[in-house]
């Protein structure tokens, strides 16, 4: 036999014989799974390369050959979509959950390089507080944002268990990471009396500051649970009366942010605890061109549902099973 058979002995597509599918099949295992070049199949079972082209084409068309393009990331990646589509979100993300990795590192790592992409030299950034940004901090990548200025969006806790996850440290480590210039705000969160809040929210240096924070570029935001007896196991547990937790209960609250009791619509429970508060109104977070809540587990799934369902968040960063939660929670 000739080395090259002359292409007039090629056999027409849709042939059914047995002799042509092998052929078929020959040429695609060399092809796709032995990696060898058309020029190479076609000295083999000695036709053109041309025609090793058209032996290739038939069997992809006649299912002799199908191509999967997979990866586990496509099931995250139609979960952001979903939750961008459902709470009409501007962003998601949403981080792979792996064997030994804690949610707080890989949500922390996700969201820290998500405001990396989002953000300039020029960017001003607002932070709340709690452990969620104090893991979103950490993860930061080093920046040159010689310009940009991360500022308080509410009072210190001022207790030295919480320091990490204080506003006023937190403000600091994630300006040194950029390397821009921080703005903190040295007044506690709650103050003794509703008459000394008054005082201090008319002070230059506090209002400038909530000011620059609803102004802010990016804002960055933790959610506490509420739970239906109006109790509390985050930040602002150590602030909370029986008074408070009765008023908190009566409003149907399910989460706090930015230091106020939200219900399940995302509308503000009015609480004695608010009058003695300082920090920037929740609402105002829906002017913020980013407004991103970082939050994970199932106690927050609520919480989480009620401040996107209301608008006053615009961004989401969360783990896989928080996900799959939300979008499957019902009231």
């Amino acid at each position: 036999m000739d080395e090259h058979h002359d292409d007039q002995m090629f056999i027409p597509e849709g042939r059914e014989d047995r002799e042509h599918v092998e052929l078929l099949l020959r040429v695609a295992r060399m092809y796709y799974l032995d990696h060898a070049t058309q020029n190479e199949i076609a000295r083999r079972i000695g036709y053109s390369r041309p025609t090793v082209s058209r032996l290739l084409a038939e069997a992809r068309r006649r299912g002799v050959v199908s191509v999967n393009v997979s990866h586990p990331l496509e099931q995250v990646l139609a979960a952001e979509k979903q939750l961008i589509q459902r709470f009409g979100l501007k962003n998601a993300v949403v981080a792979s959950t792996s064997p030994g990795v804690q949610p707080s590192v890989a949500v922390g790592r996700l969201a820290a390089r998500f405001v990396a992409d989002a953000g300039n030299r020029r960017t001003i950034l607002a932070l709340s507080n709690g452990t969620s940004l104090s893991a979103l901090v950490d993860a930061m990548p080093v920046q040159r944002w010689t310009e940009s200025c991360v500022t308080q969006m509410l009072g210190s806790l001022a207790r030295a268990d919480d320091l990490l996850a204080d506003s006023p440290e937190l403000c600091r480590r994630l300006a040194h990471r950029l390397g821009g210039a921080y703005r903190p705000l040295p007044v506690p969160i709650v103050l003794t009396s509703s008459a000394t809040a008054r005082s201090v929210r008319h002070e230059e240096l506090v209002v400038t500051t909530l000011e620059l924070a609803a102004r802010s570029d990016i804002a960055l935001v933790g959610v506490g649970a509420v739970s239906q007896d109006g109790r509390s196991p985050g930040i602002l547990r150590p602030f909370l009366t029986p008074q408070i937790e009765e008023e908190a209960r009566r409003g149907g609250a399910v989460a706090h942010i930015c230091g106020h009791h939200v219900d399940r619509n995302g509308k503000h429970v009015p609480t004695s605890l608010c009058e003695r508060t300082i920090a920037m109104a929740p609402e105002r977070l829906a002017d913020v061109p980013i407004a991103m809540v970082t939050a994970w587990g199932h106690e927050k799934v609520p919480a989480l549902h009620a401040v996107m369902r209301a608008g006053l968040v615009n961004s989401l960063a969360t783990d896989e099973a928080t996900t799959h939660q939300l979008l499957e929670y019902r009231q």
